[in-house]
């Protein structure tokens, strides 16, 4: 179970409001209703909710415009749109909005409730998505179930690892130049040690 379900309902006629409240309180909801897009944009200043639902033809702001002006205020706000008039056009102006969802009336018990649990459903699994992409940036190796604890020193031993392999590359031209340049008087050392131990023994 969700453990925040705080849903705020928008709608200039109190029945409606009132029966919204009524089945989703039935079902574990917290729910408050207001009767007009100001009203809700107000209180959505000074208190916290998971999502909104909102009627699409009130008096003074209708609810695209509360949507809208939710959307820049709250942008992870998921705000679900009810009509008894809906038409094309506005159904394409409220997914433009970025919209949780777009109800016709009459509406049934379980299509507000069915709607809510997936509107938040949707919402955490986003969250808990946004976290992990979060802890991946901070701890790449977790992302692929590496303990963070064990890819710090693989991370040192692959830089370790890095850097003799380019020294490597650039002191080999010099190791090899040292050889050659050692190797006449390795030869000619050699060539006398041997011509001595060999003039000894014929004595």
């Amino acid at each position: 179970m969700l453990q925040s379900r705080k849903v705020l309902v928008v709608d200039d006629d109190a029945v409606v409001g009132q029966s919204i409240h009524r089945v989703l309180t039935e079902h574990g909801y917290q729910v408050r209703e207001t009767l007009s897009g100001a009203e809700a944009l107000e209180e959505l200043e000074h208190q916290r909710y998971d999502m909104v639902f909102t009627d699409i033809r009130m008096p003074g702001m209708d609810g695209l415009e509360m949507a809208a002006r939710i959307k820049v205020s709250h942008p992870n706000m998921p705000v679900v749109v009810i009509t008894g008039y809906g038409t094309e056009a506005g159904e394409q102006r409220a997914r433009a909005l970025g919209v949780a969802g777009f109800l016709h009336k009459p509406l049934s018990p379980d299509m507000i409730v069915d709607n809510a649990d997936r509107v938040l459903r949707e919402r955490s699994e986003t969250m808990e998505a946004i976290r992990q992409s979060a802890l991946g940036l901070l701890h790449p190796a977790a992302a692929v179930g590496t303990p963070a604890a064990e890819a710090v020193p693989a991370v040192a031993a692959g830089k370790e690892s890095v850097a003799k392999n380019v020294a490597l590359f650039f002191a080999a031209p010099f190791i090899g130049l040292a050889y050659i340049v050692a190797f006449p008087f390795v030869g000619v050392w050699a060539i006398g040690k041997y011509g001595y131990k060999a003039l000894m023994a014929r004595k």
